[in-house]
C-alpha cells in the first residue's frame, strides 16, 4: 500500500514562490499517476496537477496553468510541486494524490491514495 507524505507548506506573500513534496513510501507502479490537489473552505478539492510515473507527461489545471510546475525525482520516490507568481487565491490546504489506471488526471474520482495535506498561505 502507498502512504503518501506532504512538506513544504507556509505562509508567502503574493507574487512570491513556494515548493511542495510528497514523499511515496510502498510500491509505486510505473502505471500509477500522482497530483496535486487543493481544497479551500467550502469548496470542493480542485485537481491542479498530474503527472504519469511512466512517461513524466504532466496536466494542469487552468488556474495554476503557466505558474506551477509538477515534478518527479524517481530515486527519491518523490514528487514535488515548484509554485511561482503565488495569488491569495492560492490560498489552501495542498493534498497529494496517487492513482492507478487513472483516466481524467485531474478527476478526484480517480485517486484513491490521499497524504494527509500541507498549508500554504497567501497574503496581500
Amino acid at each position: 500500500q502507498v502512504q503518501l507524505v506532504e512538506s513544504g507548506g507556509g505562509s508567502v506573500q503574493a507574487g512570491g514562490a513556494l515548493t511542495l513534496a510528497c514523499e511515496a513510501s510502498g510500491n509505486t507502479y510505473s502505471d500509477y499517476s500522482m497530483a496535486w490537489f487543493r481544497q479551500v473552505p467550502g469548496k470542493e478539492r480542485e485537481g491542479i496537477a498530474s503527472i504519469y510515473i511512466r512517461d513524466s507527461s504532466t496536466h494542469y489545471g487552468d488556474s495554476v496553468k503557466g505558474r506551477f510546475t509538477i515534478s518527479r525525482d524517481n530515486s527519491k520516490n518523490t514528487m514535488y510541486l515548484q509554485m511561482s507568481r503565488l495569488e491569495v487565491g492560492d490560498t489552501g490546504m495542498y493534498y497529494c494524490a496517487a492513482g492507478r489506471w487513472v483516466a481524467d488526471h485531474l478527476g478526484l474520482s480517480e485517486y484513491k491514495v490521499w497524504g494527509q495535506g500541507t498549508r500554504v498561505t497567501v497574503s496581500s
